[in-house]
């Protein structure tokens, strides 16, 4: 069966220039939130096109939850150079305006990311009063400093591969249980830091997470 899930290549307003993007959306229907979808770390080789990404942004459209994938500043064609973390954030924050702009008549917000862009979602778009979750694909929480998640107070929902070779599941455990309800952990047998050959799990983790979520 078809999914009806339509693709909009869009052109986002940030601080070192426009950055590219793509919003999965259903076709039809009214969007229940929005999602921004942030991807693995630039120098690394992470793009808007990481597989599991691209799974978990047609996943978030199944649900009716418009999903906003976009490049960093100096990937692809988004103007810009790596910027160690501070100007992916504020990327971060340019492309949730655009979603929040575009959709005007949502009211729920989820921040979204895989590894780098994990801790770059979970730590950026804390402070937010429209974002009301937060969810983690592969957080390299050893990596990187993850307290404002843990403070923020907003639901968080963590996916993670139970052999990822970079970020222990055991640290990942120890994370998740310094966040405060609401949250949810999945962990995907035989899964690494980029779920090979675990993609689609990915995707469907998301729809079981948040398909009845409505905070």
């Amino acid at each position: 069966m078809a999914e009806n899930i339509r693709l909009l290549t869009v052109e986002i307003p940030g601080p070192a220039g426009v950055l590219e993007g793509v919003i999965n959306e259903k076709a039809g229907g009214e969007p229940r939130a929005v999602a921004v979808l942030a991807h693995p770390l630039p120098t690394a080789g992470g793009t808007l096109h990481t597989k599991a990404v691209f799974h978990a942004a047609k996943a978030f459209a199944r649900i009716d939850c418009p999903a906003l994938r976009f490049n960093f500043r100096g990937v692809g064609r988004s103007n810009g150079a790596f910027a160690g973390g501070s100007g992916e954030k504020d990327d971060f924050a340019a492309a949730l305006a655009f979603m929040v702009a575009r959709y005007p008549h949502v009211t729920r917000v989820w921040a979204a990311g895989m590894s780098f862009g994990a801790w770059v979602a979970m730590t950026s778009a804390v402070e937010d009063p429209r974002v009301t979750a937060i969810i983690g694909i592969a957080p390299p929480v050893t990596l990187y400093d993850f307290a404002p998640a843990v403070t923020a107070g907003k639901a968080a929902f963590i996916i993670h591969g139970e052999r990822d070779e970079l970020i222990p599941v055991k640290a990942v455990r120890k994370f998740y249980g310094q966040l405060p309800e609401p949250k949810e952990l999945v962990v995907i047998d035989d899964a690494d830091h980029l779920f090979d050959g675990h993609v689609t799990e990915v995707g469907d983790a998301i729809e079981d997470l948040l398909q009845d979520f409505n905070d």
